[in-house]
This record gives structure tokens, C-alpha cells and sequence, in this order.
């Protein structure tokens, strides 16, 4: 049994370190609002770009974007891989990485070249230990994402895709569920799929009119499906900024919840060696009376 100056120790360290988780469970639960309530407020514009986006392609059939033109064969793709710049959120980036893993196998397998955009610390280190080909990055974005800065680095892929470089692009992050289910998706973003670019009876009906270009269907079409593009990027974003705080507020009370039992079994260990070394004293005491 350990000493009980040992065991003091190891009871001030644990409740040292359940101030902090219980500070930074603290911290994620606000920061966690503020990002759902800018996942939410993100989806009513990117619902309604790719409504406009969808009706203006179709009413335009003589032009093809090469966003909405399918390649075979696939020699190969991008991957814009959305994770976060800090760890401390449980399993959500172990769970993207895995699915990311099992889709670099298969296209790999098929001699399928990769090139990939990392958005977040700890996807570009994980593409760096794969030794894939890091065409662009953006680490360190903050609590907040901005659509200047996500540009960037996307738009490499992207003119990839359209000099013939790469066939397709694709997007991986985690999707918010709720608070304690968070989804990671490996998406295709280039060429758009027939699933993202579909239209309810309803949407069909209300914008299935002619539509007047000015100056003409070319550049109009191509600057909707640029937007429509950044809008499921910063979207994916939000979502995943979503996920981590939610998935960091988790984690932190599950330590602080742990540091609690440990703190209490560590506490009763230290009751019984106070008491044992008070039993060998009064132990000694009789003993040395009775001798007497």
C-alpha cells in the first residue's frame, strides 16, 4: 500500500486536473452554441444557392459546366479533408481519418493518384505521415470561419479539376448529428452527384420558368456554381467546428466525471492507510504499557 504523502500527491494532481477539464467543458459548452447557431444559420443560404444553381442548369441545357460533367476513367482526385486544429474532442477526428483511410486505400488500389487540401492542424499532419501530395492547407482558422480564407485553398482543387489534373473532388468532414452524435462523411464535390444537385416536385414547380441571361448563360452559370461550391465548403466547415465543440464538451465532462471516482477511490486508499498507521500506534502504545 502506498504512503499516504504518495497518495496526497496523487490526489492534489487529479484535482488539479479536473479544475482544468471542468474549465475547458465549461468553455466548449458556450463556444458549442455560438458554432451551432452559425452551422444553422449557414444552411438556408446554401439550400437556396443550390436551388438557383440546379434550376439555371437545367433551363440551360445547350451549356455544360465541367462541374456537372462526369470523367471516366478517373486517373485522379482531390480530397479536402476538414478536421480540427486542436485534439481534445474525443473520438471525431479518429472517426474521419478512419473513413478517409478506407477511400485513400481504394484509390490507391485502383492507381488512382491523390492530391489532397488540408483544412485543419491535424489533417495536414495526417496527410503528411500518408505521404500524400498537400496541394494546399489552412490550419489555425480559429472559432470562426471565414469564406475569404477558405477560398483559397479550395480553389487550387478546383482549377486542378478544371485543367484535367485531377477527376474528381472530393469532400471529408464531420457532419453534426446532435449534441452527442456527430457523422463523419466522405462526400463527392466535383463533378456535383445527381443526389446534390436534385430538385423536389415543388422546387420544380415554382422556378420551372424560362430565365433571361444577362450578358449571357456562360458566365452566369459558372460564377452560381462557384458560389454553390464555397457554399457546401463553408458549410462542411461550420459543421465540423459544430461537431468539435459539442465533441469536446463530452470528452471534458466524461474527465472531469472520471477525475471525480478516481479523486474518491484514491481518498478512501488514504483513509485506510491513515487509519492502519493510527492502529500501529496505539498498537505500539498498548504493547509498550503491558511491557511496563
Amino acid at each position: 500500500m502506498p504512503g499516504m504523502k504518495e497518495v496526497r500527491a496523487k490526489i492534489k494532481s487529479v484535482q488539479n486536473t479536473r479544475k482544468i477539464t471542468k474549465a475547458m467543458e465549461m468553455v466548449a459548452a458556450s463556444k458549442m452554441r455560438k458554432a451551432q447557431e452559425r452551422m444553422r444559420a449557414a444552411r438556408p443560404y446554401a439550400e437556396k444557392v443550390r436551388a438557383i444553381t440546379t434550376n439555371l442548369s437545367r433551363a440551360n441545357p445547350e451549356y455544360s459546366h465541367p462541374f456537372l460533367v462526369a470523367r471516366s476513367p478517373v486517373r485522379g482526385v482531390g480530397l479536402i479533408l476538414i478536421t480540427t486544429d486542436k485534439g481534445l474532442c474525443g473520438g471525431l477526428n479518429t472517426n474521419i481519418l478512419r473513413a478517409v483511410t478506407q477511400h485513400i486505400k481504394d484509390w490507391q488500389g485502383q492507381g488512382v493518384a491523390v492530391q489532397g487540401c488540408a483544412i485543419g492542424n491535424k489533417g495536414l499532419q495526417y496527410l503528411n505521415r500518408l505521404g500524400i501530395n498537400v496541394a494546399s492547407q489552412l490550419v489555425q482558422m480559429g472559432d470562426k470561419p471565414h469564406l475569404d480564407k477558405l477560398v483559397g485553398p479550395v480553389k487550387v482543387l478546383l482549377d486542378a479539376y478544371e485543367r484535367g489534373e485531377i477527376d474528381a473532388v472530393y469532400l471529408a468532414f464531420s457532419s453534426f448529428i446532435n449534441t452527442m452524435k456527430q457523422q463523419p462523411l466522405v462526400e463527392q464535390l466535383v463533378p456535383l452527384s445527381a443526389k446534390s444537385m436534385s430538385t423536389t416536385e415543388t422546387e420544380r414547380k415554382q422556378h420551372g420558368w424560362d430565365y433571361i441571361y444577362e450578358p449571357d448563360a456562360k458566365p452566369v452559370i459558372d460564377a452560381l456554381l462557384v458560389r454553390y461550391i464555397e457554399a457546401l465548403v463553408y458549410q462542411a466547415v461550420t459543421e465540423n467546428m459544430a461537431c468539435e465543440q459539442s465533441a469536446r464538451m463530452v470528452a471534458m465532462k466524461s474527465a472531469s466525471d472520471n477525475a471525480k471516482t478516481v479523486i474518491s477511490e484514491l481518498q478512501l486508499v488514504y483513509n485506510k492507510s491513515r487509519q492502519a498507521a493510527i492502529t500501529k500506534e496505539l498498537s505500539e502504545i498498548v504493547g509498550g504499557a503491558a511491557a511496563v
